[in-house]
């Protein structure tokens, strides 16, 4: 029982943390101008993090870390370089008690983008 406890703890206490970039992930820009026609369109992705359990407890700035580097891996992985983003949303969620009163706080943030493979040299230009 000890055992499972300190599990359920561990479990609990990661998914308070942001999504850990993946290492070729880091070189994946984001960028709110549209990539130019040197670059190859991908496809479309969404990259998130929390959820009205976990987000609660992890910090806002985790929160839109977790969700910007969930966006990058997925690029990454579609062999991408440039995400330009479409969309920045954060959600709240809410709660009442007849004593205390009621309060929202934000648990989650979603992105999503357009994945570009860009010239290298251009795909930083962009993005300066």
């Amino acid at each position: 029982m000890k055992k499972l406890v300190m599990i359920t703890v561990a479990l609990s206490l990661t998914a308070c943390q942001a999504i850990k970039l993946s290492p070729g992930a880091r070189l994946v820009k984001l960028t709110h101008n549209e990539p130019g026609k040197e670059c190859q369109f991908l496809g479309d992705i969404t990259g998130n993090q929390g959820d009205f359990f976990t987000g609660g407890f992890t910090s806002n700035k985790d929160l839109e870390t977790g969700a910007r580097n969930d966006l990058k891996n997925k690029a990454y992985a579609m062999g991408g370089n440039t995400i330009y983003i479409l969309t920045q949303r954060a959600g709240q969620t809410g709660s009442y008690d007849h004593e205390y009163g009621g309060g929202s706080s934000q648990t989650n943030v979603t992105l999503s983008g357009n994945v570009y493979k860009c010239p290298t040299q251009q795909a930083y230009m962009k993005n300066t």
